[in-house]
């Protein structure tokens, strides 16, 4: 377990793409995202909390989702989803989120909550080149084993309380078939 104070200055940095994709798939659920802001915390004052999204072109459901992350205490960074003249799509804040984790001031920790393996040298540079504490949270089985080993610590997601807000299976009503007559 890393060395833990109250008086820690954190700042959390949320890949939603990631999270969102990786417990939908993992385990049909979505994510409690004010838990899992308190569960990284864990009393430490936290400084900022910025997560990053994409417009995707049919927005279908998009702004009450995000605007339930702004009531969870989560800023919004928003790009548009970028679409290639040969149709295929790019969704990427990884640049955008590592210059943010380095350019925050006033952090004693930085959480990037991704289980992409890209964000290893961004990890090297907080540590080395700013001493910042990184911890990375993540889903165990879809997180990068090397980012996991860089950060100074993995918080496993799955293992909070109230973490995953399962989906509610829709109803299916059946008519019952008449009985067919002799």
């Amino acid at each position: 377990m890393i060395s833990q104070h109250k008086d820690q200055r954190v700042g959390i940095f949320i890949d939603i793409q990631n999270l969102y994709h990786s417990s939908k798939n993992l385990f049909s659920s979505r994510v409690n995202y004010k838990e899992l802001i308190n569960n990284i915390t864990a009393g430490r004052k936290l400084i900022r909390a910025i997560g990053y999204v994409v417009k995707t072109e049919t927005s279908f459901g998009e702004s009450s989702f995000f605007e339930a992350l702004g009531q969870a205490g989560i800023q919004l960074r928003v790009k548009d989803i970028q679409i290639n003249p040969d149709g295929s799509k790019k969704a990427d804040w990884d640049i955008g989120m590592a210059i943010d984790a380095i350019s925050t001031g006033g952090l004693d920790v930085v959480v990037l909550v991704t289980g992409d393996g890209d964000f290893i040298p961004a990890v090297h540079y907080l540590k080395w080149g700013l001493g910042r504490s990184v911890e990375v949270a993540g889903f165990s089985r879809t997180t990068s084993g090397k980012l996991k080993e860089s950060a100074d610590y993995f918080h496993p997601i799955e293992e909070f309380p109230k973490i995953l807000l399962n989906k509610k299976p829709t109803a299916r009503r059946t008519r019952k078939s008449p009985p067919k007559s002799l």
